[in-house]
């Protein structure tokens, strides 16, 4: 019996199912979150419904769901007793990638889950390079039809959680891909690669670009204060080009957290580890080897009495401080 079977198995009888993303989701998270509601509904879940915490503000996330009309509700929305069954994709904690502290989910599928996680059914596959590649696979062995929607927006998932392929894909993620590609509306694709940055973000990774700080090969900067939390992930995404840079870390002040995200192209350095190990006594952090990001409280970085210019400096000293002291380099004068 496939996992995919024993999933189906599993939700015999079930006649409501919650589908939970991580906080901020991404393309992955969305798309497999959609994908395993089409599965349940081959089970014969009547209620399906998908939540997100955070905010999607990525230009392209946010274009993602619209033009694909995803149906998403926020988890202020959620009340898990109106469920049999919750599943988590993509992130497998509680109160770890999500803002749900007390509910512990029934279903957990997930591509890096650091832990080993508790659910009556897990399928956790850490050698896979996207949690939609998981859920391909099931539809495949399901043999459940994929229509325009979902073909559309896997893909998609695909491409973007590998960086277009180059950034360690495996060939699950190649195979998967082939399979939607014949299912997916490519003009609508090209018009999510150029959805429009928003001017926040522009101000964000522009701020990035004149506030880097680099060490040898790795380079750190912050981008200040921002709405634009996925602004963050994309600086790091350009300045992973900087001639002789293989590691990126970018912060920035968003509400009232100091938020992260970090790249990876150096095989000696664990960008997930490194996060931990800098940032996990006073937050929360993690991920891939090549990809990681970490969220701290900013009132454990900062005087609370000093003025906002003040609070982003010194909270950023610190972040560069612990940043590069978890990489043993030298720090310089921040």
């Amino acid at each position: 019996m496939t996992r995919a079977q024993e999933l189906i198995e599993y939700l015999a009888g079930v006649e409501s199912l919650a589908v939970v993303c991580h906080d901020n989701p991404d393309p992955d998270c969305i798309a497999s979150a959609l994908a395993l509601s089409v599965v349940a509904e081959s089970a014969g879940v009547e209620n399906v419904e998908l939540f997100y915490g955070g905010a999607i503000s990525h230009q392209q996330n946010r274009a993602f769901v619209n033009l694909l009309h995803v149906e998403l509700d926020h988890l202020d929305t959620f009340d898990p007793e109106e469920f049999d069954r919750v599943a988590f994709v993509d992130h497998s904690t509680p109160a770890g990638h999500t803002e749900l502290d007390s509910v512990q989910p029934d279903i957990i599928i997930d591509h890096h889950s650091t832990e080993e996680p508790s659910a009556e059914f897990v399928d956790v596959r850490k050698d896979y390079g996207a949690t939609a590649t998981i859920l391909v696979e099931y539809l495949q062995d399901l043999g459940i039809e994929v229509n325009v929607q979902l073909g559309s927006a896997l893909l998609f998932a695909l491409h973007r959680e590998r960086i277009d392929f180059i950034r360690n894909p495996t060939p699950h993620d190649y195979e998967a891909a082939l399979y939607v590609c014949r299912h997916a509306d490519l003009e609508l694709l090209e018009e999510l690669y150029g959805a429009a940055f928003s001017p926040a973000t522009v101000d964000a990774i522009g701020e990035a670009i004149r506030n880097r700080v680099q060490r040898g090969a790795t380079l750190a900067t912050s981008a200040g204060r921002t709405t634009e939390r996925d602004a963050l992930a994309q600086a790091a995404d350009y300045l992973l080009n900087v001639e002789g840079v293989d590691t990126v870390l970018v912060f920035g002040v968003v509400n009232g957290s100091v938020e992260m995200s970090a790249r990876s192209i150096d095989p000696r350095v664990h960008a997930g580890n490194v996060l931990r190990q800098a940032f996990g006594d006073v937050g929360s952090a993690g991920g891939h080897a090549d990809m990681a990001g970490a969220q701290i409280p900013l009132g454990l970085f900062a005087d609370a009495d000093a003025d906002d210019e003040e609070l982003v400096q010194f909270a950023s000293r610190r972040v560069l401080h612990r940043f590069f002291d978890a990489l043993h380099l030298e720090r310089g004068e921040e």
